[in-house]
């Protein structure tokens, strides 16, 4: 039986939470992170099924090109493929 084309939201939602994992693993960035979007890490699981959060981790994530490539790598993605995700999970209007 073949599989169908993954869906865009669901590839979108898993780079998302790829990269809050990644976050999670550098007690310094989480804590940026924390501060910048004034979650608190006991709402952190439960902010996690939005889109527009999950969009939010993407965007800190990408504002730095260091941070972006660090992530880039260990997920081993692209940058245009997360840049992508962003979109996914939240168009911006042009």
């Amino acid at each position: 039986m073949k599989k169908g084309s993954p869906n865009p939201q669901e590839v979108a939602e898993i780079v998302a939470i790829q990269a809050l994992s990644f976050l999670a693993s550098d007690p310094e960035r989480l804590g940026m992170f924390l501060t910048e979007t004034g979650i608190g890490p006991q709402t952190l699981r439960a902010s996690a099924s939005d889109p527009k959060f999950l969009a939010g981790i993407l965007d800190f994530i990408m504002r730095d090109d260091a941070t972006v490539q660090a992530f880039a790598g260990v997920s081993q993605l692209t940058p245009e493929a997360i840049a992508n995700a962003r979109e996914v999970l939240d168009p911006r209007w042009e």
